[in-house]
Protein backbone atom coordinates (compact mmCIF):
# COMPACT_ATOMS: atom_id res chain seq x y z
CA UNK A 1 0.00 0.00 0.00
CA UNK A 2 1.42 2.99 -0.93
CA UNK A 3 -0.11 6.53 0.76
CA UNK A 4 0.82 10.05 1.67
CA UNK A 5 1.53 11.64 4.74
CA UNK A 6 -1.75 13.01 6.67
CA UNK A 7 -2.29 16.87 6.62
CA UNK A 8 -3.25 18.86 9.59
CA UNK A 9 -6.90 19.12 8.58
CA UNK A 10 -7.12 14.92 7.72
CA UNK A 11 -5.32 14.17 11.16
CA UNK A 12 -7.91 16.19 12.66
CA UNK A 13 -10.80 13.94 10.75
CA UNK A 14 -9.02 10.69 11.79
CA UNK A 15 -8.33 11.69 15.19
CA UNK A 16 -12.08 12.70 15.62
CA UNK A 17 -12.97 9.71 13.99
CA UNK A 18 -11.26 6.85 16.14
CA UNK A 19 -12.79 9.13 19.55
CA UNK A 20 -16.24 8.50 18.09
CA UNK A 21 -15.10 4.76 17.48
CA UNK A 22 -13.57 4.14 20.78
CA UNK A 23 -16.09 6.16 23.07
CA UNK A 24 -14.14 5.35 25.79
CA UNK A 25 -15.16 7.25 29.33
CA UNK A 26 -12.83 5.91 31.52
CA UNK A 27 -10.48 8.24 32.86
CA UNK A 28 -6.58 8.40 32.96
CA UNK A 29 -4.39 10.46 34.86
CA UNK A 30 -0.40 10.49 35.28
CA UNK A 31 1.89 11.69 38.94
CA UNK A 32 5.05 12.18 38.04
CA UNK A 33 6.92 11.44 41.32
CA UNK A 34 10.31 14.03 41.46
CA UNK A 35 10.84 13.87 37.41
CA UNK A 36 13.30 16.46 37.21
CA UNK A 37 14.44 16.49 33.94
CA UNK A 38 12.28 19.40 32.02
CA UNK A 39 12.62 18.06 28.58
CA UNK A 40 11.32 14.67 30.06
CA UNK A 41 8.05 16.47 31.47
CA UNK A 42 7.67 18.17 28.10
CA UNK A 43 7.66 15.06 26.57
CA UNK A 44 5.52 12.98 28.82
CA UNK A 45 3.11 16.29 28.64
CA UNK A 46 3.23 16.10 25.08
CA UNK A 47 1.81 11.97 25.30
CA UNK A 48 -0.24 13.00 28.12
CA UNK A 49 -2.28 14.97 25.83
CA UNK A 50 -2.26 12.65 23.15
CA UNK A 51 -3.45 10.24 25.17
CA UNK A 52 -6.25 12.46 26.62
CA UNK A 53 -4.95 12.53 30.20
CA UNK A 54 -6.98 14.28 32.46
CA UNK A 55 -4.83 15.53 35.22
CA UNK A 56 -1.50 15.26 36.22
CA UNK A 57 -0.12 15.66 39.63
CA UNK A 58 3.16 16.86 40.06
CA UNK A 59 5.18 15.62 42.89
CA UNK A 60 8.21 16.60 44.90
CA UNK A 61 11.13 18.43 42.36
CA UNK A 62 9.32 17.74 38.81
CA UNK A 63 9.76 20.33 36.34
CA UNK A 64 6.94 22.60 36.33
CA UNK A 65 5.27 22.60 32.92
CA UNK A 66 5.79 26.62 33.06
CA UNK A 67 9.09 25.57 32.88
CA UNK A 68 11.07 27.68 29.48
CA UNK A 69 12.33 23.64 28.85
CA UNK A 70 9.53 21.93 29.16
CA UNK A 71 7.66 24.01 27.41
CA UNK A 72 10.06 23.85 24.31
CA UNK A 73 9.75 20.04 24.51
CA UNK A 74 5.75 19.63 25.16
CA UNK A 75 5.17 21.95 22.15
CA UNK A 76 2.17 23.84 23.21
CA UNK A 77 0.63 20.12 25.06
CA UNK A 78 0.27 21.71 28.39
CA UNK A 79 -2.71 23.79 27.12
CA UNK A 80 -4.86 20.66 26.88
CA UNK A 81 -3.57 19.35 30.29
CA UNK A 82 -4.88 20.37 33.67
CA UNK A 83 -1.82 19.29 36.61
CA UNK A 84 -1.63 20.28 40.55
CA UNK A 85 1.57 20.40 42.45
CA UNK A 86 1.81 18.44 45.50
CA UNK A 87 4.37 18.45 48.26
CA UNK A 88 5.51 14.67 47.94
CA UNK A 89 4.14 11.42 45.98
CA UNK A 90 2.23 9.85 48.61
CA UNK A 91 0.03 13.32 49.09
CA UNK A 92 -0.44 13.10 44.96
CA UNK A 93 -1.55 9.73 45.53
CA UNK A 94 -4.12 10.62 48.26
CA UNK A 95 -5.54 13.49 46.01
CA UNK A 96 -5.86 11.16 42.93
CA UNK A 97 -7.97 8.46 45.11
CA UNK A 98 -9.77 11.33 46.08
CA UNK A 99 -10.79 12.30 42.85
CA UNK A 100 -11.73 8.38 42.10
CA UNK A 101 -8.61 6.91 40.29
CA UNK A 102 -7.24 3.47 41.37
CA UNK A 103 -2.84 4.28 41.66
CA UNK A 104 -0.74 2.25 39.57
CA UNK A 105 2.97 2.65 40.06
CA UNK A 106 4.98 1.76 37.04
CA UNK A 107 8.22 0.71 38.96
CA UNK A 108 10.97 -2.37 37.94
CA UNK A 109 9.95 -3.15 41.85
CA UNK A 110 9.88 -5.92 44.01
CA UNK A 111 5.98 -7.24 43.95
CA UNK A 112 5.59 -5.86 40.60
CA UNK A 113 3.11 -7.57 38.60
CA UNK A 114 3.76 -7.31 34.24
CA UNK A 115 1.93 -3.89 32.77
CA UNK A 116 -0.13 -6.63 30.66
CA UNK A 117 -1.23 -8.16 33.60
CA UNK A 118 -1.90 -5.53 35.65
CA UNK A 119 -5.48 -4.40 36.87
CA UNK A 120 -5.24 -0.91 34.73
CA UNK A 121 -9.46 -1.00 34.04
CA UNK A 122 -11.64 1.47 35.21
CA UNK A 123 -10.23 5.44 35.74
CA UNK A 124 -6.30 4.80 36.74
CA UNK A 125 -3.55 6.98 37.72
CA UNK A 126 -0.41 5.75 36.49
CA UNK A 127 2.73 6.93 38.79
CA UNK A 128 6.14 7.29 37.39
CA UNK A 129 9.18 8.39 39.41
CA UNK A 130 12.60 10.26 38.87
CA UNK A 131 15.09 9.66 36.09
CA UNK A 132 17.54 7.34 38.28
CA UNK A 133 15.69 6.58 41.58
CA UNK A 134 12.20 5.87 40.39
CA UNK A 135 9.52 6.26 42.38
CA UNK A 136 10.07 6.93 45.94
CA UNK A 137 9.71 4.58 49.02
CA UNK A 138 6.24 6.59 49.83
CA UNK A 139 4.44 6.57 46.43
CA UNK A 140 5.40 2.44 46.28
CA UNK A 141 4.17 2.10 49.88
CA UNK A 142 1.12 4.04 49.03
CA UNK A 143 0.16 3.19 45.19
CA UNK A 144 -2.52 0.55 44.73
CA UNK A 145 -0.86 -1.71 42.21
CA UNK A 146 2.95 -1.67 40.78
CA UNK A 147 3.89 -2.67 37.38
CA UNK A 148 6.89 -2.73 35.58
CA UNK A 149 7.10 -2.89 31.89
CA UNK A 150 8.38 -6.54 30.15
CA UNK A 151 11.90 -5.88 28.58
CA UNK A 152 13.55 -8.90 26.61
CA UNK A 153 16.71 -7.05 25.28
CA UNK A 154 20.15 -6.22 27.65
CA UNK A 155 19.51 -3.00 28.85
CA UNK A 156 17.33 -2.81 32.26
CA UNK A 157 15.46 -0.04 32.55
CA UNK A 158 13.57 2.53 30.20
CA UNK A 159 13.84 6.18 29.98
CA UNK A 160 10.66 7.83 32.63
CA UNK A 161 9.62 9.56 28.98
CA UNK A 162 9.30 6.36 27.32
CA UNK A 163 7.91 3.74 30.04
CA UNK A 164 4.96 6.71 30.62
CA UNK A 165 4.29 6.42 26.90
CA UNK A 166 4.01 3.12 26.89
CA UNK A 167 1.83 3.01 30.22
CA UNK A 168 -0.55 5.35 28.93
CA UNK A 169 -0.99 3.41 25.85
CA UNK A 170 -1.27 0.79 27.71
CA UNK A 171 -3.97 1.80 29.55
CA UNK A 172 -6.08 3.02 27.04
CA UNK A 173 -5.33 0.05 24.69
CA UNK A 174 -7.26 -1.78 27.22
CA UNK A 175 -10.73 0.13 26.46
CA UNK A 176 -10.38 -0.82 23.26
CA UNK A 177 -9.81 -4.46 22.87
Amino acid sequence: MTGRQLGSTDLKRLHRAWRRRTGSDRRVALLLDGVQTPFNVGAILRTAAAMRVEHLWLAGATAAPTHERTRKTALGADRYLTWTAVEDAAEGVQAARGDGYRVVGVELAEGAVPLHEADISGDVCLAVGHEDRGLSAGCLDACDEVAFIPQLGRIGSLNVATAAAIALYEARRRAWA
